[in-house]
């Protein structure tokens, strides 16, 4: 979720960079860099925090001249530091690169360079990029002119090609040669790109906003794309060379929309980047093919994961209720006890946790001070610590034994979407991976878990494509007094988390519970001006879940169930179906959440709230 940004052109090159990725500083960075070509060498000026101390630092030595790449970077591989910002460059000096995304076999890559000769000076996966494309441009042979540019051979445009051909895993980048100083070449696959197309001029960024103050024709580069910018012209071609014909692409959108991608709310965009979110998570971690799954950071021995007898959990607010998924998950495959903990309660209760307990922590800043503190406690009263969070170098990730990363980008919406589906995802695999070293999931079961898993992304971006239903709810609804959302098994965790949301955007008074205690308080509520909500997926509870909805019925309250695809039974007692696709029970929390988002989001747009900032609330809860 990093900032690109490149110009090639008759202008000096730096304050264009400067000012595109100041327009792209609601994406999150804790770095930032840029790469001009002056005076026949490559400038490089990076530093760690906000625009303005690299702004500092070049108050009085900025390179002048054309062309150059700027970055804004969200750390995943590697702490933040100068080091490790962007651009990056080869053992010459000569190739500059910058990078989105995440190079998934950047391991094996990294040690087959060193191999040839290669000496590396970050920890980041984006370097060998650059290394890569210094092999291919030295020993470049076949050049390949691109459609629609001179079709002089181009050296660089080949060596990227070679280089992205290698290369696992997910990327954006702009490349810049000493040797070839008219010349920008882009590359994509899953990370976005785009190309600004001017007068004598072009333009290349992650996202639009960059582009608006120069341009509003713009080409979206596809995935497997890459991109040869002149001056002049713009030429396209896939990853065999072949030229690629594309017609350009006339921006309407103003320039606080074409911040949110044309979503009128961070918090709908946000919803929509989870199928990119959950594939970026298990990118790397999970193979498609043989269901091998490698957790790198984790920290734990195999010795270390059998040897446990008890797990537990930390979090607050919406990470605990990804924690409570992950309970019945580990609980339900690896046959370990749980502890569920709401943070700040954790110290104040005492709890039994020796070296044979592992705790797993869980915030998506990494700063939650409740969850720091019970961090703390969990070490101090000798049990290891795993956490799972969304920033690389926050206090959870360097005070933990190991640490999992989300890798959901960064949430501008106070309320959570993509950080808490991205938990869960995590929280998925290595339950997973501790059923395999510990025994606990029989072969055929697990397989079809592997299956199962991989298949979400997919389903989350199936359901995104039409959700009318849900904005008919949130239509027929909005005006409804209260919500009550119930569930049962791991999807008492979506009844919560449902409630949560319409909570922190629509200002609905609204509770979660767990089904079976509806008649034991909850029911008093029910009129028909209260809504339920009923988390229906089938599972083993189902025809329970049936019952507790005939009896909120049988007193007039209106249902809305979230249900499977070919559940027709639903049909005769619900007054709305949502229905969602099928997956296995313990995973179904993942695609759950994103109709509940969706009906909060909805509700309070239909109120008038605001959304992104909903009154009372932070992003990061950093105190006590």
């Amino acid at each position: 979720m990093c900032g690109i940004v490149g110009y090639i052109g008759g202008r000096d090159a730096c304050p264009i960079l400067l000012d595109g990725l100041r327009r792209l500083e609601y994406r999150g960075y804790d770095s930032a860099g840029v790469a001009v070509l002056s005076a026949d060498r490559i400038e490089i000026r990076r530093a760690v925090g906000k625009l303005g101390v690299l702004e500092a630092a070049m108050a009085e030595c900025a390179p002048n001249g054309a062309p150059g790449i700027g970055h804004t970077r969200w750390a995943t591989h590697g702490r933040p530091s100068d080091e490790n910002a962007h651009p990056h460059s080869d053992c010459t000096g000569e190739i500059v690169v910058v990078h989105n995304g995440i190079i998934e076999n950047y391991a094996a890559l990294k040690e087959r360079l060193i191999g040839l000769g290669h000496s590396f000076t970050s920890e980041t996966d984006t370097e060998v990029v650059a290394h890569l494309i210094e092999e291919a441009y030295r020993a470049s042979g076949v050049r390949r002119p691109v459609s629609g540019t001179d079709p002089s051979p181009q050296a660089l445009l080949e060596a990227v090609r070679q280089a992205v051909r290698q290369v696992e895993g997910s990327f954006a980048l702009a490349v810049m040669c000493r040797r070839e100083p008219g010349v920008i070449v882009a590359a994509r696959r899953h990370s976005p790109l785009v190309v600004g197309l001017g007068e004598g001029e072009n333009f290349l960024a992650s996202d639009v906003p960059a582009l608006l103050p120069y341009t509003k024709k713009v080409h979206f580069l596809d995935d497997d794309t890459l991109a040869l910018l002149t001056p002049s012209d713009v030429g396209l071609a896939d990853l065999d060379g072949r030229p690629i014909s594309k017609e350009a692409h006339e921006i309407t959108w103003d320039a606080a929309m074409a911040e949110r991608g044309g979503y009128q709310h961070f918090m709908l965009k946000e919803i929509h980047e989870q199928p990119v979110a959950l594939r970026e998570t298990m990118r790397g971690r999970l193979a498609s093919q043989t269901g091998e799954i490698t957790l790198e950071g984790l920290g734990l021995s195999d010795e270390d994961i059998r040897k446990f007898d008890k797990v537990v959990m930390v979090a607050c607010g919406t990470a605990y209720h990804a924690a409570m998924v992950g309970k019945y998950m580990l609980e339900g495959l690896v046959r370990l006890p749980v502890e569920l903990d709401v943070a700040s309660e954790l110290r104040y209760r005492d709890p039994i946790i020796d070296d044979r307990t592992l705790a797993i922590v869980i915030s998506q800043s990494g700063e939650t001070a409740d969850t720091v503190a019970g961090l703390r406690e969990a070490k101090q009263k000798g049990g290891k610590v795993l956490a799972i969070t969304n920033v690389v170098g926050s206090s959870v990730a360097r005070q933990s034994d190991g640490v999992l990363y989300t890798y959901a980008g960064p949430e501008i919406a106070v309320a959570s979407t993509k950080a808490y589906t991205t938990q869960m995802m995590v929280l998925a695999l290595l339950v997973l991976y501790f059923g395999r070293v510990r025994g606990t999931i029989p072969p055929e079961h697990d397989a079809e878990m592997h299956r199962a898993l991989w298949s979400i992304p997919e389903q989350a971006d199936l359901f995104l494509s039409d959700y009318k239903e849900v904005i008919a709810c949130a239509d027929r609804y909005h005006t409804f007094a209260g919500f009550l959302y119930m569930g049962r098994g791991p999807n008492l965790a979506s009844a919560l988390e449902g409630a949560l949301k319409i909570k922190e955007v629509a200002y609905i008074h609204a509770e979660g519970y767990a089904a079976g205690e509806m008649k034991h308080g909850p029911i008093a509520m029910i009129d028909p001006a209260m809504a339920t909500v009923a988390l229906a997926t089938r599972g083993k509870t189902y025809p329970k879940l049936i019952s507790n909805i005939q009896e909120v019925k049988a007193r007039l309250g209106e249902v809305i169930a979230i249900a499977g695809p070919h559940d027709e039974e639903i049909a005769r007692y619900a007054d709305r179906v949502i229905r969602v696709p099928e997956t296995e029970e313990l995973f179904s929390p993942i695609l759950n959440a994103v109709p509940l988002q969706l009906l909060a989001y909805f509700v309070a747009k239909l109120r008038g709230h605001d959304i992104d900032q909903p009154r009372n609330l932070a992003k990061s809860v950093t105190v006590e």
